[in-house]
């Protein structure tokens, strides 16, 4: 089947897309801006925070004005932010795909572990058991330090798909890396069609 071109408008019409932020603080304000973009696009938003969006107040902003923002960006009166809300999520099917953005090392690792102790892990394990795609948007500092593992794991695992990636600031953190957000409805796309995006690696160029 043909992706379809985001450049036609509308690609996403009718789509229902889950969207858990993690505690990546500084990339929150780039997830946001692509849950707009997905809204603009047709898509209908539910959000997902984990438990250090919904609990942190950072030198990024506080938890109860990411709260407001996430949920002017999406368009909802509500967001799931207990692993009690997030488990219905499976056995509804409310979901057609999960994106976890910006996924955190710690959310990472406990994904490939099999870990469920937040909001975010719970829908995406909710939302696999279905068989549906979770992509995955990428932001720590040890993506090629101790996490370098697990995002081999999660690359050899049925239904999870990856937001291309570079290495941020290889210079000063050459173990970090970051997804490139702009490319998370491309993403959604492909993976809805059962297929990763590529090329994955991308060569910093902003």
């Amino acid at each position: 089947m043909m992706i379809k071109n985001l450049a036609e408008g509308n690609a996403l019409e009718g789509v229902r897309i889950g969207f858990a932020l993690t505690g990546s603080h500084c990339t929150l304000g780039r997830a946001v801006r692509e849950i707009i973009r997905l809204r603009d696009q047709g898509a209908q938003i539910t959000p997902i925070i984990s438990n250090s969006v919904k609990e942190s107040d950072t030198k990024f902003g506080t938890a109860a004005g990411w709260r407001e923002q996430i949920m002017a960006a999406s368009g909802s009166h509500y967001i799931i932010d207990s692993i009690v809300s997030a488990e219905p999520l499976g056995p509804k099917a409310l979901l057609d795909i999960l994106v976890v953005a910006p996924c955190s090392g710690n959310t990472l690792a406990k994904l490939a572990m099999g870990a469920t102790d937040s909001p975010a892990l719970m829908a995406a394990k909710a939302h696999l058991r279905n068989l549906r795609p979770v992509v995955i948007a990428v932001s720590t500092n040890d993506g090629l330090g101790a996490n370098f593992k697990n995002i081999g794991l999660l690359f050899n695992t049925k239904n999870i798909y990856f937001v291309p990636f570079y290495q941020d600031n290889p210079e000063m953190k050459p173990n970090s890396i970051l997804a490139d957000m702009e490319q998370i409805p491309e993403t959604v796309l492909y993976a809805m069609e059962g297929k990763q995006i590529q090329p994955v690696l991308r060569q910093n160029e902003k």
